[in-house]
C-alpha cells in the first residue's frame, strides 16, 4: 500500500507541472470507481471550468471525431420530441451530459501529446492499483467477521451499484499499462500481479476472456520478442489457462450454458441468489417460448437472448426504426413484453425480468435513438478501433477492443459512470497523436 501511495504521489507530482486540464483529466478518470459519483461530476465541472481559461492561450479546435459524442447527445435532445416517456427520457439527459461536456473541453484543450497521455493514463493506472488493494483488503476484513467467501466475488467484492462489470473494465486498462512497459519494476510486476487477481474475482467471464485473447496477441505480434517462439508462448499460455479452469471456484463462473437446462452462462446473471427450485431456461427456450412463468430462471446468456428476441418484435410492432422510442424510454415497452410474456415480475426489493434494460449498448442505442444513434455509436467504435491499430498503441487497442465486446453484454453507456468512461478515454486516445513536444 505505501508503494502504491508513492507510485502515485509521484506521478501527481509530475502531472502539476503540465497544464491544469490535464489534472483534471486524470482526476475525473480516478474518481470514477468512487461509490459517490458527486466526487467525479464535481471534477468534470472543473474539467470544463479549467479548459475555458486554458483556451486562453490556445487556438479553439474543431476535431472532426469530437463531434461523433455529441452529435449522439443532440439526438438524445431530440428524442425529446418524440419520447414515449418523457419522465424517462429529461432526466436520463442530465446522467448523460459528459458525453456533450468533455469533448468540449478537449476541443479547448487540443491535442495530447503521447508523453502527457502516459502521465495521465499511469496516473490512473496507480489510483485505480489503490482502488485494488482497498477491494482486497476490505473483502479480507469482511471474510474475518463473517466467513463468508462470497465477499471476495462479484458484486459482493465491489458492491452493486458500483458494480463489478464495470470495475473490471477499469482495471483491465490499468492492468494493461502496466502490461505493456517495456522496463518493469517491482512494483509494476506487484501491481500487475494484483489486478489479475482483482479482474479474476470480479469474475467477468467476458473480460477475463478478452484478457487472455489480448494477452496472447500483445506477446505474438506486439511484443519484442512476438517474433520469437512463438509456439514456445502459446503453449505457456494454454497451460496457464488450463490451470486457471482446474480451479472450483473459477470453474463454476466459466462452463459455458449451451445445453438446455443448465444455469451456467457466459454472460453474467441479472438476478442473483435465485432459489435452486426453479427452471432454468435455456438460450433455445429465451428464443422460442410462447410464455414464461413466474418459476422460470433466465441465465444471463438466456436473458440477453430473450431481451434480443423482444427488441426484434418490438421494432416489427412500432415504426420507430429511424428515431427509436426516445432516451431510456424503451424500458416501458420492455416491461410491456414482460408482461406479456410473463416473466418473473420481483419480490420485494428485487427488480423482476421485465424492469432490466436491454444489457446489449448496440441494442439500447437502435431502441431508444432509432437507426442514426445505432450507426453514431458504431462508427465511433470503427474510428476508434482503427486508430488504435495505426498507432500501435496496445493500451488504446485494449480499450476498442473492450469496448466493442462489452457493449454485447452491457448497456455500459446507460450508466453514469460508464458514460464517463467511455467519452474521457474515447477522447484522450482520439484527439490526435502529435510528436513530443516541449511544453511552456
Amino acid at each position: 500500500m505505501y508503494f502504491t501511495l508513492k507510485t502515485l504521489k509521484n506521478a501527481w507530482n509530475r502531472l502539476k507541472n503540465e497544464d491544469k486540464p490535464f489534472i483534471f483529466i486524470a482526476l475525473v478518470l480516478i474518481t470514477i470507481p468512487l461509490y459517490n459519483p458527486v466526487f467525479n461530476s464535481v471534477c468534470i465541472f472543473l474539467l470544463l471550468l479549467t479548459s475555458m481559461f486554458y483556451l486562453k492561450k490556445n487556438t479553439f479546435c474543431l476535431k472532426k471525431i469530437l463531434l461523433l459524442p455529441i452529435g449522439l447527445y443532440l439526438i438524445m435532445v431530440l428524442s425529446c420530441f418524440w419520447t414515449i416517456d418523457s419522465q424517462k427520457t429529461v432526466p436520463a439527459l442530465f446522467k448523460e451530459i459528459p458525453l456533450l461536456i468533455i469533448p468540449i473541453c478537449f476541443m479547448f484543450i487540443g491535442s495530447i501529446t503521447p508523453e502527457r497521455r502516459e502521465q495521465m493514463m499511469r496516473f490512473y493506472s496507480c489510483g485505480l492499483l489503490g482502488f485494488c488493494v482497498f477491494y482486497l483488503l476490505n473483502a479480507v476484513f469482511k471474510y474475518i467477521f463473517t466467513s463468508n467467501l462470497n465477499v471476495f466475488f462479484y458484486h459482493e467484492l465491489v458492491t452493486k451499484d458500483v458494480n463489478a462489470i464495470h470495475v473490471s473494465v477499469y482495471m483491465t486498462i490499468a492492468f494493461f499499462y502496466f502490461f505493456t512497459k517495456t522496463a518493469k519494476t517491482f512494483f509494476d510486476y506487484t501491481a500487475l500481479s494484483l489486478l489479475a487477481l482483482i479482474i479474476f474475482l470480479l469474475s467477468s467471464k467476458n473480460i477475463i476472456i478478452i484478457c487472455i485473447v489480448l494477452i496472447m496477441i500483445y506477446y505474438l505480434y506486439y511484443s519484442k520478442i512476438s517474433n520469437q517462439l512463438r509456439l514456445k508462448n502459446l503453449m505457456l499460455f494454454g497451460f496457464t489457462i488450463l490451470l486457471l479452469f482446474s480451479l472450483n471456484i473459477i470453474k463454476n463462473k466459466f462452463e459455458v450454458e449451451m445445453k438446455a437446462n443448465s444455469n451456467r452462462s457466459i454472460s453474467s446473471n441479472v438476478i442473483e441468489n435465485v432459489p435452486k427450485v426453479v427452471h432454468i431456461v435455456s438460450v433455445t427456450e429465451a428464443w422460442q417460448n410462447a410464455a414464461f412463468t413466474a418459476n422460470d430462471y433466465f441465465p444471463g446468456t438466456a436473458f440477453r437472448v430473450y431481451q434480443f428476441r423482444i427488441f426484434l418484435e418490438l421494432m416489427q410492432e412500432n415504426s420507430v426504426f429511424w428515431t427509436g422510442f426516445g432516451l431510456n424510454a424503451s424500458y416501458k415497452k420492455i416491461e410491456e413484453k414482460g408482461n406479456q410474456y410473463n416473466v418473473y415480475k420481483g419480490v420485494g426489493n428485487q427488480d423482476g425480468y421485465q424492469k432490466k434494460n436491454f444489457h446489449n449498448q448496440y441494442v439500447q442505442n437502435f431502441a431508444d435513438l432509432g437507426f442514426l444513434g445505432f450507426l453514431i455509436l458504431l462508427i465511433m467504435l470503427s474510428i476508434n478501433l482503427k486508430n488504435a491499430l495505426k498507432n500501435r498503441d496496445f493500451v488504446h487497442i485494449t480499450f476498442a477492443v473492450i469496448m466493442i465486446s462489452l457493449f454485447l453484454t452491457e448497456s455500459f453507456l446507460w450508466r453514469q459512470r460508464g458514460i464517463v468512461f467511455f467519452t474521457i478515454l474515447f477522447c484522450v486516445f482520439n484527439t490526435g497523436i502529435k510528436k513530443l513536444e516541449k511544453f511552456v
